[in-house]
């Protein structure tokens, strides 16, 4: 009967270890991507989360400026060989390359100027990628008038990212406390805000206020709107021609970075480097 036993744990511990992990079917060469989540430098204040003006920076200050440096710096170690950024292609962004090598733009306070377009340059790349996109809420809006329909009224009533119950309110206290003022520096601040738990927790802000709209609507708006549009960003960053050898930065809004973490953690063909891990 021992002998027996022992036959059985000696085939069933040989089956265990000839398994395969889950990343051992995906042996393919990845290419590496660096997402750099920033806050819009310029303070157009368009996302859900607002900037008091006291507690904006002007990054071309001769403190901040210096930060600014010291940042794109760091960014640079990861050697990028394509920059990808948060804009549309109307937006024109090669043309605008072209002339801040020039020695335009400079005075743009933009973070598309002061981190993609400035590493660019120091890195002897002569494109940027925009990859943007409008989410298919906008195309039904824009393209086939459809949200003018009563359906699309009632679904996207009272979505106005006004919620204030108990966690909405965390979720405004947790947004606050990351202004560049309560860091000693920008790249502390790049640290902290584009960490795993940080991203855990940032992702985690679409999922309550609003997105508890009635039984499915604030999930539906969630869908057809915000994550929609990620999930086209990185489609287009997919469609960025790119091998092994290539290694692509990604300068959006952080918000979109929690998204697009997920995503590229999830692809077998990206290898996503972490932030602070740069050397």
């Amino acid at each position: 009967m021992k002998t027996l036993l022992y036959t059985v744990l000696v085939c069933l511990s040989t089956f265990i270890s000839a398994q395969k992990k889950p990343s051992e079917y995906f042996p393919n060469p990845k290419t590496k991507v660096l997402v750099v989540g920033s806050f819009h430098f310029d303070y157009p204040n368009l996302d859900a989360h607002k900037t008091e003006k006291n507690d904006q920076v002007d990054v071309l200050s001769p403190k901040t400026s210096q930060e600014v440096t010291e940042l794109v710096n760091y960014i640079k170690k990861f050697k990028p060989t394509k920059i990808a950024i948060e804009a549309f292609p109307s937006w024109n962004a090669n043309q605008k390359l072209n002339e801040y090598k020039e020695g335009k733009h400079t005075n743009k306070r933009d973070e598309r100027y002061q981190i993609a377009m400035r590493t660019a340059k120091e890195c002897n790349l002569n494109e940027l990628y925009s990859i943007d996109a409008e989410s298919v809420l906008d195309d039904l809006q824009e393209r086939f008038g459809k949200t003018d329909s009563l359906y699309f009224k009632n679904l996207s009533a009272d979505y106005d990212f006004l919620s204030d119950d108990v966690i909405s309110k965390q979720y405004n206290s947790f947004f606050k406390s990351t202004e560049p003022k309560n860091f000693k520096s920008l790249l502390e601040m790049f640290k902290f805000m584009n960490s795993k738990e940080y991203h855990q927790y940032e992702y985690g802000a679409y999922l309550n206020g609003d997105f508890k709209l009635r039984e499915h609507d604030g999930a539906d708006m969630l869908a057809l709107y915000w994550y929609n549009r990620n999930l086209r960003m990185f489609r287009n960053i997919q469609n960025i021609p790119h091998n092994s050898e290539d290694r692509i930065l990604v300068v959006v809004g952080n918000g979109h970075a929690s998204v697009l973490r997920q995503l590229f953690t999830s692809s077998p063909e990206f290898d996503y480097i972490e932030f602070d891990s740069l050397k």
